[in-house]
């Protein structure tokens, strides 16, 4: 249990940086012109049967043209925060051969790879805490054998990380949403 709680920290260390700063800094800037808009509705059932919720879906669809002007693409579609009149531009990052996303900026990138970085402090916390004393999250007694194990200051180093990494992803989210 330990190493899987371990490897998974490692996991979302390493979607940190992919998805936030490397994502931003290997794709193409540059402005979407937009040709038309849709919204593709979903329906995804609930513990109730009798109701079912609908999710909302904005694409865009368009020209993109990077900044520099080394690619174009008439074909481009992107997922969109809100719905865009038909010659609007939208800033964009081409991010793959055929994949494009709204363009935060420096700061929503990084922010997008903090999030998923405290976060990963939350598994690492836990694995650290399983790994040095043995516990495996089974009961009450198996916390009471793993609280007589724990070090000096161990389980204090765990509820800090355990703070920083639920303060961290919230900031972190708040800046994302802001920025």
């Amino acid at each position: 249990m330990s190493v899987g709680l371990l490897l998974a920290g490692v996991v979302l260390l390493a979607l940190g940086a992919y998805l936030g700063p490397y994502t931003y800094a290997t794709s193409t800037p540059g402005k979407l012109t937009v040709e038309t808009c849709t919204v593709d509705y979903k329906h995804r059932s609930t513990s109730s049967s009798s109701s079912r919720k609908r999710t909302k879906t904005k694409w865009c669809y368009g020209t993109f043209t990077a900044t520099d002007g080394s690619v174009k693409d008439l074909n481009a579609e992107l997922r969109s925060d809100s719905l865009h009149q038909r010659g609007e531009e939208i800033d964009a990052l081409k991010t793959g051969e055929t994949s494009y996303q709204q363009d935060s900026g420096w700061v929503g990138s990084i922010a997008l790879g903090c999030a998923w970085w405290f976060g990963a402090l939350i598994p690492l916390a836990l694995g650290l805490l399983c790994t040095t004393t043995g516990f495996a999250f089974g009961g009450t007694s198996d916390f009471n054998r793993a609280k007589q194990a724990v070090a000096p200051g161990l389980l204090s180093t765990v509820f800090t990380l355990l703070a920083v990494g639920a303060i961290g992803v919230v900031l972190s989210l708040l800046v994302m949403f802001f920025a």
